[in-house]
């Protein structure tokens, strides 16, 4: 009989994502007893207790600083993620950003709404005000993109269709980024190189020490005036104080961003909006999919695809008992739960070692059940951190 899974949903997740779990295999509550899993958006695991019963833990969106990653990874439980799945929604609100701010939308929008009167007395004061409101086109304007990945490269490319000229950063770009990425994308060697020459700023990286503070008072002065920043990352990436001294001091024109505070209220260079990046309809359908499909496959499978703290694995099935191990990425571990299974008197059909800094993940295909002592050994060895038997698992289709 195959196992039933619990999924705790800790948030209202998409119904797109929920249908992808199958009745007959999959029990799905906002509360439920001995979770197998976690299925979050945007509630904090941080303070929250995690059931020992937990396996894996799956968030639809791209960042996880609601997730304690570090925490888990001790355990031996992947944290997934929906990287791209989001993509297109947040170009598109960079695109509506950098309008926003060249031709003086919002604040153009509040004067309007402000004016009393009618007719000719409206026209009047209308055609007077419209002046201060003057804005600029996109085309010939040089955006940089601090980060090329799933979003950096749509912006960019967006950008260059536009007529824009658009200048990257990223040393870790990856050659599927680079595929997709536009051949009149100019590389930049170094961000303050790429700051001197922006009219258009925007971000595109995790938030991590290394990223804290990225657009501070240094970079700041080395954009051209009345240059725009656009940040719909997240709001640490930017030195908000400094920010706000180079908009009061008139060098930095605008500066648009997905992260409202009391700092930056009521300041007339300053569009914040209720963090919109990813919240479409279609953008928190394909979340859902992405990460309900991957967190199926870790159950179901021990596949592992898109986690943010475990490598991808990915072993075809060949008909036999499964069981995978996650563990400290250190020597003779293999050799070790090797020894295991031969002194049990099992052949391994199949074998795959993946690493991802201090973590590693074994998945092995055997040619019979393990016994219970032999998981014990095994989950005895230092290191290991979750042993799982999947039981036998089909051959995948030819």
């Amino acid at each position: 009989m195959a196992t039933v899974f619990k999924v705790q949903t800790l948030n209202s997740i998409a119904i797109e994502g929920l249908q992808r779990f199958p009745r007959e295999r999959y029990e799905l509550a906002s509360d439920i007893g001995a979770p197998d899993a976690l299925l979050v958006r945007s509630a904090s695991l941080h303070d929250r207790p995690m059931p020992p019963s937990v396996l894996a833990v799956a968030r639809a969106g791209a960042g996880v600083n609601n997730v304690p990653v570090a925490a888990l990874s001790q355990r031996g439980i992947p944290v997934f993620n929906a990287p791209g799945a989001n993509a297109n929604a947040v170009k598109e609100l960079v695109l509506a950003g950098m309008l926003l701010a060249a031709r003086n939308i919002c604040q153009a929008w509040r004067f309007a709404e402000g004016l009393a009167g009618e007719g000719a007395a409206l026209d009047k004061a209308v055609e007077a005000g419209k002046k201060q409101f003057v804005g600029f086109e996109l085309p010939g304007r040089t955006l940089g993109v601090v980060g090329l990945g799933a979003i950096g490269v749509q912006v960019a490319n967006a950008a260059v269709a536009l007529g824009m000229r658009v200048v990257g950063f990223d040393p870790q770009i990856t050659v599927e980024r680079a595929w997709q990425l536009s051949a009149s994308v100019r590389q930049a060697r170094t961000l303050d190189e790429l700051f001197s020459q922006s009219d258009f700023l925007t971000v595109h990286v995790p938030l991590l020490d290394a990223t804290r503070g990225l657009v501070g008072p240094a970079r700041l002065r080395l954009m051209p005036k009345n240059a725009v920043v656009l940040n719909f990352s997240r709001g640490g990436i930017v030195d908000e104080g400094a920010i706000i001294e180079s908009l009061d001091a008139g060098h930095v024109g605008a500066y648009v961003c997905d992260f409202p505070s009391a700092a930056l209220r009521g300041n007339p260079r300053v569009v914040a909006l209720p963090h919109l990046g990813a919240s479409t309809v279609e953008a928190e359908s394909n979340c859902a999919v992405m990460v309900a499909d991957n967190l199926r496959d870790y159950l179901e499978n021990g596949t592992i695809r898109h986690s943010v703290n475990f490598p991808e694995s990915e072993l075809p099935g060949v008909g036999a008992w499964r069981l995978t191990i996650a563990n400290a990425n250190v020597p003779n571990m293999v050799g070790q739960i090797s020894s295991a299974l031969g002194d049990a008197g099992l052949n391994i059909a199949d074998l795959l070692n993946k690493s991802r800094g201090d973590l590693a993940y074994t998945i092995v295909d055997l040619d019979g059940p393990v016994p219970a002592a032999t998981l014990e050994r095994i989950r005895a060895i230092d290191g290991v951190l979750m042993v799982r038997d999947l039981g036998r698992r089909p051959a995948s289709p030819a």
